[in-house]
């Protein structure tokens, strides 16, 4: 199967090729996020520790993920969370998503990458079927979201952010 797509990273200024795996992604997961803008897209693909990988089949987008690398203080070696991971559904069951993992795994040994890890929902069970064949058996955590509310001053203050005054 693996020879009819090819799995590339997207980088660079593909921005329209981004956009299409965000809009995948969207799609899959049933959601109704917004592309944000093309100044912040290119930043994100300017980052050497942000992986947005696509599945291409015939041209288009068929699957695809995203990742950050994050450093890490007890050793030297990085690990890799993957963001979001998504095959379109009549593509499912085709090692597709397998792929995607083992075209990680690949990155992360020539990299000294030392682990990869994923969130999955547990009422999700298609999900952690595949993490579980894919990962080996998971571990429970409770997730938290600390969502912040934008203000008006928001752009004002944020070139200010960096000027915090501290009392002596």
């Amino acid at each position: 199967m693996k020879s009819s797509f090819r799995i590339l990273r997207i980088q660079g200024n593909d921005i329209e090729r981004f956009i299409e795996l965000v809009e995948l992604l969207n799609e899959v997961f049933e959601e109704s996020n917004k592309v944000a803008s093309k100044r912040q897209l290119k930043k994100l693909l300017k980052k050497s520790d942000f992986h947005a990988v696509a599945v291409i089949k015939d041209d288009k987008i068929i699957g695809g993920l995203t990742a950050y690398e994050l450093e890490r203080y007890y050793t030297d070696r990085s690990e890799l969370y993957i963001y979001d991971i998504a095959v379109k559904k009549e593509f499912h069951n085709q090692g597709i998503g397998k792929e995607l993992i083992a075209y990680l795994r690949e990155y992360s040994m020539r990299n000294g990458i030392e682990s990869i890890f994923v969130e999955a929902h547990s009422e999700d069970e298609q999900a952690v079927k595949f993490y579980e064949s894919t990962f080996g058996e998971g571990e429970k955590v409770d997730h938290f979201n600390l969502e912040i509310e934008a203000t008006s001053n928001t752009k004002q203050n944020k070139s200010s952010d960096d000027k915090v005054s501290r009392k002596n």
